[in-house]
């Protein structure tokens, strides 16, 4: 039977690599969304926020890949799996729920308020 080979080289490298693929594919979906959003605010529409449910999915492999990528990375300290995923797996949940309902927020002032409203600067 084939095992994988002590430290997980693979997997930390395997975790970056989707952490990056899902990444670059949420950047271009929430551009996307964020123009189609502002020409739909522009024009004296509502946006829907229930589409926003497309962002789950390249947001849920950006999670996956982190989780993987640190639990590997921890591996190769630690030389066990099951605390480096026990400590990892928790973490990169807490995280992406703070950062999606951070983005949850920004997108609600945007849409309400428009690019202005983010503009840090004038304070």
């Amino acid at each position: 039977m084939y095992d994988l080979p002590q430290p997980p080289w693979v997997l930390l490298i395997s975790g970056f690599l989707i952490g990056i693929t899902c990444g670059l594919a949420f950047e271009t979906v929430l551009k996307q969304k964020v123009n189609v959003w502002n020409k739909l605010v522009t024009t004296g529409h509502k946006a829907d926020l229930a589409e926003m449910r497309i962002l789950q999915i390249p947001f849920i492999g950006i999670c996956i890949g982190i989780c993987i990528f640190l639990a590997s990375g921890l591996e190769i300290f630690l030389y066990s799996r099951l605390i480096s995923y026990s400590f990892s797996l928790p973490l990169t949940i807490l995280i992406g729920v703070l950062i999606w309902s951070q983005l949850k927020k920004l997108i609600v002032q945007l849409l309400e308020g428009g690019s202005q409203a983010l503009d840090l600067d004038t304070y």
